[in-house]
């Protein structure tokens, strides 16, 4: 009993001491935050804006709350338009006088990353310079940095130029092992992502596709890295096929990069093109502290809405980092309500996920589409569902390598007996009304009815997207059967089939809204809108606490548990969804 008071105590005395400075804290943040607020961010003269391709662009900037109370606004990383926003309006600043590109990674996909290299390749034809450096130069990372006047690697560095790979995991025989049974129903004979549930090794079907866009998707990165080094590129595929750069200096042999510099030799160098002394600093500054200083975000009120939609697309609301199926027909009714808004720009970048959120979707944008322009931006993915949401648009736009179409359905439903019973020592057993009363329980195999049932919802819903396609794209059934079957296809090749209308980034897609609706000067208004300082504090902490538990468990296989999270959540609703894992090397 003593122990227990004494530990009573403890815990109480503790949790006193928790909460008063739990107390003060939130006072400090208050108070920095209205401080943070009055600070003013200036650029100054001779600035060299910095671009760091590390850092992931998402298509909405996220804000860091803590970031924000200590940096006065500037904890927020811009979105990608943010991010070719600020290039363009930095090539027209006198006080800057260039860019400085931190190439060390690419956390961009090659879709943003052609949005950002077209971006620099305009700033350049500013006649201010533009430089890249890495110590370790990665392919995505040289597809950005080519862009640049000067390409510079650490002597001691690497340069990756060995050509494209696309490598997926295959988990059919641990679910064996687990004694776990997918059981899949899709419509689509190049419908792969349930591949990796029901499969050792990739089909015949999804070679060939994969096969088509991955030299797609490395045919246009040959084609820039071409233009920009003047080698062509035939020559260039030749190197990465006989592995003839292994070393950086291979590179800088034939002329892919142009010098072997460390990082103080290359401050000197941009000293010397600012003409100021060896030591003075160099006046650099990040992308998100520019567009504070020049005040380059959205005003809460325009008419253009450019409403932006990425991750996976979910049924429900309030969902983090996924496009909320009821979130988003909100929002867009209130886009499509406002008679200030006179045009939407949709920006698409997903995978797919629910066949039910992604028609909700549709129709709210179809009804939008009845009193105002509607026009598709993809970005990255635009695939799946996320091709559902974009057919019925006036006019889409995608970029040369965004991955897109993927017009297929499926659904799973796993079978947990074996795994409960043999694994686990677990036995269940009850009672019914019905012969389909439990119609849909992970504790038992499905009957043949039951799969016949799921199976012909798969197909008609598989009936319904093909639908939409037609109506939306002009297209006959014939051709749009033909180009569908879960089939994934290159911005570029989708042009060509018919499936979007241009090659083009978000401004393309505004600039076509604005041509539409006949606006002569844009105003933007952004959705989703951002949420408070304060709510983001509480939520950020809460989602921190937890992810910063599991990964310090699970170490590098925190990812594997992601995984294993996004087909939880496609249980017992057809998806039309990409692969759920697809990283390009």
């Amino acid at each position: 009993m003593r122990s227990f008071l004494k530990f009573f105590l403890a815990s109480f005395v503790a949790l006193i001491v928790f909460s008063v400075i739990s107390f003060f804290f939130m006072l400090m943040l208050l108070a920095r935050l209205g401080a943070g607020a009055r600070e003013k961010v200036v650029v100054g003269p001779n600035a060299v804006v910095v671009v760091d391709l590390s850092q992931q662009f998402h298509e909405l900037r996220k804000d860091d709350p803590f970031l924000n109370l200590i940096a006065g606004g500037a904890g927020n990383a811009p979105g990608l338009f943010d991010a070719v926003r600020i290039i363009r309006e930095a090539a027209t600043d006198g006080n800057v006088k260039g860019i400085y590109i931190k190439a060390d990674g690419n956390g961009n996909g090659y879709a943003a990353s052609e949005e950002l290299r077209r971006a620099l390749v305009a700033f350049r034809k500013s006649g201010k310079f533009v430089y890249a450096y890495a110590d370790g130069l990665s392919q995505n990372a040289f597809y950005v940095a080519s862009a640049a006047g000067k390409i510079y690697v650490h002597p001691k560095g690497a340069v990756d130029f060995t050509g494209f790979s696309l490598t997926t995991a295959y988990i059919k025989g641990l679910l064996e092992k687990l004694e776990i049974e997918p059981q899949i129903f899709y419509n689509g004979k190049f419908k792969s992502a349930t591949e990796p549930l029901r499969e050792y090794k990739m089909s015949d079907a999804n070679r060939v596709q994969t096969t088509s866009f991955l030299n797609e998707l490395y045919g246009d990165f040959l084609v820039h890295i071409s233009e920009a080094r003047n080698i062509d590129t035939a020559t260039l595929h030749r190197y990465a096929n006989e592995a003839q750069i292994l070393e950086p200096s291979d590179a800088e042999r034939l002329k892919l990069i142009d010098g072997l510099r460390y990082d103080d030799q290359v401050m000197d160098e941009i000293k010397r093109s600012l003409s100021i002394g060896g030591d003075e600093s160099v006046n650099f500054i990040s992308l998100n502290k520019y567009a504070v200083a020049n005040r380059l975000y959205e005003s809460y009120s325009g008419n253009i809405a450019l409403i932006y939609a990425q991750g996976d697309i979910r049924s429900g609301s309030d969902i983090d980092d996924a496009i909320a199926g009821d979130d988003y027909v909100k929002m867009i009714r209130d886009a499509r309500q406002d008679k200030s808004i006179r045009a939407i720009v949709f920006r698409v970048n997903s995978p797919g996920g629910s066949a039910l959120a992604s028609e909700s979707i549709w129709r709210e944008l179809t009804l939008a589409r009845k009193s105002k322009p509607v026009i598709v931006s993809m970005g990255d993915y635009a695939a799946s569902g996320g091709y559902y949401i974009s057919c019925m648009a006036d006019s889409i736009f995608a970029e040369h390598n965004t991955l897109t179409g993927s017009i297929g359905v499926f659904a799973i439903l796993p079978n947990m007996k074996g795994f409960f019973n043999s694994k686990l020592g677990i036995t269940f057993d009850g009672v019914k009304t019905g012969e389909y009363a439990d119609a849909g329980s992970t504790i038992r195999p499905l009957t043949e009815k039951e799969k016949m049932f799921i199976q012909r919802g798969v197909d008609s819903i598989y009936a319904t997207f093909k639908q939409r396609v037609v109506d939306g794209r002009k297209l006959s059934a014939a051709v749009v059967d033909s180009i569908s079957q879960g089939r994934v296809w290159t911005g570029s090749q989708a042009k060509q089939l018919g499936l979007v209308d241009r090659l083009g980034g978000v401004q393309d897609a505004i600039d076509c809204a604005a041509r539409m609706a006949n606006i002569p000067e844009v105003e933007l208004v952004t959705y989703p809108r951002p949420k408070g300082t304060m709510e983001k504090l509480v939520k950020l902490f809460g989602q921190e606490m937890r992810a910063s538990f599991m990964k310090e468990e699970l170490g590098e296989d925190y990812r594997f548990f992601e995984t294993i999270k996004k087909v939880r959540a496609m249980q017992g609703e057809a998806q039309a969804r990409l692969p759920y894992e697809m990283v390009i090397d």
